[in-house]
């Protein structure tokens, strides 16, 4: 890997001798690229530039100005696109992903927009960089009000890592409530922080859309729902869920990393019976347990178009898992991917699910890594794929846990006691509770960063119990993390063996995962982790120190292995919390023009990150020593 990395390195350190490799601004059909070194670009280039947004236009229906990295503070800064927008004839889709858009300009554009009957598509995701909060709804509800004077039919609405919370929802209400999304097919709400009052207020408009189109009679046949890393929670997601139900027609669910626990999966089960469409389910990094997992299990016996199921880091349990085996005999005939990855399943519960994959024809891949499994138990496994003719399809299992010890089972069955207490206690609780909804309700919307009080389904079962460093590493999240407390830091320096680079890449981007940039406290708490893990791993006389840049690079999915590794799946934390420690003293200089080279080139891995990933490389070439 080394090696190849060093070629790599080489390689790209010779492009940059001849001539630092230019600044480029290039058209191409219209839809240029720009490279951001740092280098003050020139007046012909600036004029260039305006040229090319004047012609951006890609596809046909399409306008798009997409990772520019363009900062439309006011109506002069958007002169260009309002001029584009204007002369289109039949726009059907205008892409600003990647740009960061103020109040003023959104009005001239949403201004532009009240003509374009036309239009179908707002690829609108992460262009509010570096915005107020306060600014986003306003910016939101102007555009809203344009198509709905346009008398638009959305077919796509795209907000995702917008990161504007339950107030970013209230800018879309009204325009999610109108005809002009009557007809909307995919609503993508990526890393929104919309909270649990953010969820209930789309649950309650995509009920009201529902119902008027319905009236109308062409009821919203919503297809794709993605909402992952919104801490949702229990009532998030139930309320959501109800939504679901009522509709019946989504074929792809993504609701990832929402601090879901057993209640609010059960009521997304009960609502996935009812959309017989359903195609893809992710609800990774979510907590089943045996009563969730049960239940999902019996909701997948009613569904045959299911292709794709996410439950990893669902914490299954081997219950779970046998249950959902029972649903794979009797139902999904055309499952292609089944993920159950650090679930707690053991050996036997593992080999109930392969066996029940045998007869699916169209399996490309069983995911059962981070189990607990043990040795004997993964080559068991492997050998009953290989009798089944289907061990290309069985993933990687190098994370196994190891077979787990009585205590473990122990620590389940009182942990599952412990959850059925706490329902009862939450049952009896949500009468007195009720009056205080709408005060609740109002503190998250004004988005209060302290963690919430253990109450009423919003926490794991074990919540009772502060978590341990383990825990929190292996199923990361922002309140496992705060709950440490103060000596964070310091706690998981001391149960990250830094000697071991595989170990620091993945705790690093374990806890590089849960950083908001929006929440001062889980900001600092990440970045103090990230700085222990990483000063004293840098700082050992025998650090390789190349090779953590190498496997880093490969996690991200930016250099190829020759061990076949599986790359995360990048979220803009990661690149946030890299930019921060190459900023560090702790961080080698001479590293720097390596990451730059990487970050530098194209690749689909940085594509839902475009921000932070500019940012990061503009860092980068500005911390490279003058040649």
């Amino acid at each position: 890997m080394d090696t190849y990395l060093k070629k790599e390195a080489t390689t790209v350190e010779n492009y940059h001798t001849k001539k630092n490799h230019k600044n480029h601004v290039t058209g191409h059909k219209g839809h240029i690229t720009r490279g951001r070194t740092g280098v003050r670009m020139a007046s012909d280039d600036v004029a260039q530039l305006a040229d090319s947004l004047a012609k951006t236009q890609v596809g046909e229906g399409e306008l798009s100005y997409k990772g520019q990295g363009l900062k439309l503070n006011d109506a002069q800064s958007a002169e260009e696109i309002v001029k584009a927008v204007r002369e289109f004839k039949g726009l059907q889709a205008l892409r600003l992903e990647g740009n960061t858009v103020g109040v003023e300009a959104a009005q001239a554009i949403a201004k532009a927009l009240e003509d374009k009957s036309d239009f179908q598509c707002c690829y609108w995701s992460d262009m509010f960089t570096g915005r107020l909060r306060s600014e986003i709804p306003p910016a939101l509800n102007s555009l809203g009000a344009a198509l709905i004077t346009a008398g638009a039919q959305l077919k796509v609405l795209d907000l995702s890592d917008n990161a504007f919370g339950p107030d970013g929802v209230k800018g879309i209400e009204k325009l999610l409530k109108s005809t002009a999304c009557h007809t909307l097919q995919e609503l993508r709400l990526n890393n929104c922080g919309m909270g649990i009052g953010g969820g209930k207020i789309l649950a309650a408009a995509l009920t009201e859309c529902h119902k008027k189109s319905s009236e109308l009679g062409a009821p919203l046949s919503l297809k794709v729902f993605v909402a992952g890393r919104n801490r949702l929670e229990n009532d998030g997601a139930t309320a959501l869920a109800q939504a679901f139900q009522l509709m019946g027609s989504l074929e792809e669910i993504h609701m990832p990393q929402n601090g879901i626990n057993h209640p609010g999966v059960t009521a997304l089960a009960s609502a996935v019976q009812h959309n017989a469409q359903l195609r893809v389910l992710n609800l990774n990094d979510n907590t089943f347990t045996k009563k969730g997992a049960i239940a999902m299990a019996q909701a997948l016996k009613h569904l045959r178009s299911v292709q794709v199921i996410n439950f990893g880091d669902c914490l299954v349990r081997s219950e779970g898992a046998i249950a959902i085996a029972e649903a794979l005999t009797d139902g999904l005939p055309i499952l292609k991917e089944l993920n159950l990855s650090f679930g707690e399943i053991t050996e036997e519960a593992a080999l109930a699910v392969a066996k029940a994959v045998e007869r699916k024809d169209q399996l490309e891949k069983l995911d059962l890594n981070g189990n607990c499994l043990g040795e004997e138990g993964c080559q068991n496994l492997r050998e009953l794929m290989q009798n089944m003719n289907m061990e290309d399809m069985l993933g990687s299992l190098s994370d196994d846990e190891g077979e787990p010890e009585e205590d473990d089972d122990e620590d389940d069955e009182e942990d599952e006691e412990d959850e059925e207490e706490e329902d009862e206690e939450d049952d009896d609780e949500d009468e007195e509770e009720e009056e205080d909804v709408d005060e609740e309700e109002e503190n998250e919307e004004e988005g209060e960063d302290e963690p919430s009080k253990p109450s009423q389904m919003s926490t794991p079962p074990s919540a009772s119990r502060p978590p341990d460093v383990s825990s929190f590493l292996c199923f990361p999240s922002p309140d496992k993390l705060l709950r440490l407390g103060s000596k964070r830091a310091e706690l998981i320096q001391q149960q990250v063996d830094v000697a071991d680079v595989g170990k620091t890449v993945e705790a690093f981007l374990k806890i590089s995962s849960v950083y908001k940039e929006d929440d001062p406290e889980v900001k600092t708490a990440v970045l103090e982790s990230i700085d222990a893990v990483l000063r004293k791993m840098f700082s050992l006389p025998s650090a390789q120190t190349f090779s953590f840049i190498s496997s880093l690079l490969v996690m991200l999915g930016l250099l190829k292995s020759e061990d076949k590794v599986k790359p995360v799946a990048v979220v803009a934390g990661h690149l946030q919390c890299l930019e921060h420690a190459v900023k560090q003293d702790y961080f080698p200089r001479e590293h720097i023009a390596v990451l730059h080279a990487f970050m530098a080139r194209p690749n689909k891995s940085l594509e839902m990150c475009v921000s932070a990933r500019d940012s990061l490389r503009s860092t980068l070439q500005r911390l490279q020593p003058e040649s």
